[in-house]
């Protein structure tokens, strides 16, 4: 019995877009694809598996969450060593959020 692929004809529908959209669409997917995570939510090995975190770090976010969640960016920044502006742009780009916020570019 032949397989449908649904995906196929909305592929196929992004072909009219430009390009610049279809490149930000795309983006925008792949990087919910790659797994984000909002720091509050994430457990253990969830954090481990960010990309510079260590299980020193892993065990700073985790030792700090326990006193009370992060209630932002700037929150997170200030009770987390080694996360300053550079890094929480880099988290935010990688997909990891905070209360369901990205680090606010100004």
């Amino acid at each position: 019995m032949p397989t449908h692929n649904a995906t196929l004809p909305a592929l196929k529908a992004l072909r009219g877009l430009p390009k610049r959209l279809y490149a930000a669409l795309l983006l925008a997917a792949l990087t919910g694809w790659a797994g984000a995570i909002d720091i509050n939510q994430a457990n253990e090995a969830e954090l481990d598996s960010v990309r510079g975190f260590g299980p020193p770090t892993t065990a700073r976010i985790l030792q700090e969450r326990a006193k009370a969640p992060f209630a932002s960016w700037a929150d997170l920044m200030r009770r987390v060593k080694g996360i300053k502006d550079a890094r929480a742009r880099q988290l935010s780009t990688e997909g990891m959020t905070v209360n369901g916020q990205p680090y606010p570019i100004p």
